[in-house]
């Protein structure tokens, strides 16, 4: 059996287990029982409220960074989800860290999605009502399961709750998968409200994931009209500040955000969390060739610009470097107090640490920081950003793909020069590679790129990292993860993925 895709003899156990802890006090899991729930709407909205709760771990919240470090973002310092071995090429089922973790929080999400949907009709409410209610469901079980795809490819499949009958099942093929995780978003659509976000998914969100799995895939005209839904929907644009969507109190109703893992203090906040991780504790120490990849004010790179200078390389430069990467020698100061956090900058891999997540009004910075900032899962910049990838290897680099990069390049705060005209569908690709890699720095995104691009078997292997050993990547087998030792020894029909 799956060992995440838990087997409850209480149908309302798996949302006990997984939501608020009033209910908890008021009723006991022992006591708990299939009477007892699903009967009422602020029963449904409290289910609802536990698969939401599946998002507050290491894996869909701002822990996501730490990917950037099995690519050619950064480097770790530390050994947190055994990132340091698995960026090596030293990744086995009994890794454990993120091979494991990925795969178990991922599935706990779909078990809740599956009792949920399975049990929500028993419910007093509307159809319109539960319509809605399902659409969510859809939508998170639809982001849970993409991610697994992205990792291990092809997974166990559960549409519905796993019962001792169903529980040991071999792996989907991903393209089944991914077909039917399009055809569940289609229904979510169609269902979801059409709104700004919130903190609820809305139609939005779930034309946005759907845009992402089908250019994850390659579908690039399926996945242009999906994103062109978006932006045409007039529901969301830039934030007029860059570094605000990244900072708690103003990450509230901004218009760019399209979906997020929220927090919120004093009850739902990160232990660890990016505040520690990497403004204390420095768990990402920028690669050089990161820093490098921003261009000067003039829009030219620095091996171009006469704008560059090597001995302050923060100045002239596309703003977007300083707002995702400081020198560990500067301080982080709290704008309310003047309060100071100043690093220590021994050992570490390079002289540069992250910003961005790190909200200086949260000083000072210990382990009992209560981190509360939204891990952005979804933003419009990004929906740009697939718009013209799409549209540029479906069509070429017409005057949509431009105007979609350029209001990236132009965003408040930002202000880069447009692209020059004239670009081949070639040159474009490489345009918009660059402007993935430094409007999406530090958010998770880099190492997933290089796989679906196919360049991670050129790009890995040319990173020496410090201690001079040469990073390793096998594309017979490292373009996904093992499974989890664990699991395979549980379920005898889940095929080991090749060569592991």
């Amino acid at each position: 059996m799956n060992r995440y895709i838990k087997v409850f003899l209480s149908t309302a156990a798996v949302f006990v287990l997984s939501s608020c802890e009033d209910f908890l006090t008021k009723n006991p899991p022992d006591k708990i029982s299939i009477q007892t729930f699903w009967k009422s709407e602020a029963d449904a909205q409290m289910a609802l409220a536990g698969i939401y709760s599946r998002l507050l771990n290491n894996t869909f919240d701002a822990n996501q960074l730490d990917w950037d470090a099995i690519s050619d973002d950064f480097y770790l310092f530390g050994t947190y989800g055994r990132i340091d071995n698995i960026a090596k090429g030293i990744v086995e089922p009994t890794t454990g860290g993120v091979v494991e973790a990925i795969y178990r929080d991922a599935y706990r999400g779909i078990s809740s999605c599956n009792v949920f949907l399975d049990n929500v009709d028993r419910t007093p409410v509307s159809e319109e009502k539960k319509n809605a209610f399902k659409a969510e469901a859809l939508f998170l079980r639809s982001l849970f399961y993409f991610t697994l795809t992205e990792f291990y490819g092809g997974v166990p499949f559960y549409l519905t709750a796993a019962t001792l009958e169903n529980a040991y099942v071999a792996q989907t093929s991903k393209d089944e998968i991914i077909s039917q995780l399009v055809k569940d978003l289609d229904v979510a659509i169609d269902h979801l409200p059409d709104a700004a976000y919130k903190g609820h998914a809305v139609k939005g969100s779930a034309q946005a994931l759907k845009a992402k799995i089908l250019l994850h895939q390659g579908k690039w005209a399926e996945a242009a009209e999906a994103a062109l839904k978006v932006m045409q929907s007039g529901k969301f644009s830039l934030s007029g500040s860059y570094p605000d969507l990244f900072l708690s109190a103003k990450q509230e109703n901004n218009p760019e955000i399209i979906f997020s893992a929220r927090y919120l203090n004093p009850d739902r906040y990160a232990t660890e969390g990016a505040d520690m991780k990497y403004g204390a504790s420095l768990a990402l120490n920028a690669r050089q060739d990161f820093v490098d990849e921003f261009e000067c004010v003039d829009g030219k790179p620095i091996s171009e610009s006469p704008l560059y200078r090597a001995d302050s390389i923060f100045k002239n430069r596309d703003p977007r470097l300083s707002f995702t990467i400081r020198h560990v020698s500067e301080p982080i100061i709290n704008p309310d107090n003047g309060m100071r956090h100043v690093n220590s900058v021994s050992g570490l891999h390079t002289p540069y640490a992250v910003r961005k997540y790190v909200d200086p009004t949260h000083l000072p910075l210990s382990y009992a920081t209560r981190s509360d900032q939204d891990f952005v899962l979804l933003r419009y910049a990004e929906v740009l950003l697939m718009y013209a990838e799409a549209r540029n290897e479906a069509n070429g680099p017409d005057q949509s793909v431009y105007d979609a990069l350029n209001q990236v390049r132009s965003r408040p705060g930002v202000k880069m020069p447009p692209l020059p005209a004239g670009l081949d569908k070639e040159a474009m690709r490489l345009r918009i590679r660059h402007e993935r890699r430094v409007e999406l720095g530090a958010e998770g995104r880099r190492y997933l790129d290089l796989k679906r691009w196919k360049t991670a078997e050129m790009v890995i292997p040319s990173i020496v990292d410090p201690g001079g050993v040469r990073r390793n990547f096998d594309p017979a087998k490292h373009y996904v993860f093992p499974f989890p030792q664990s699991e395979v020894d549980v379920n005898t029909l889940l095929k080991q993925n090749p060569n592991y």
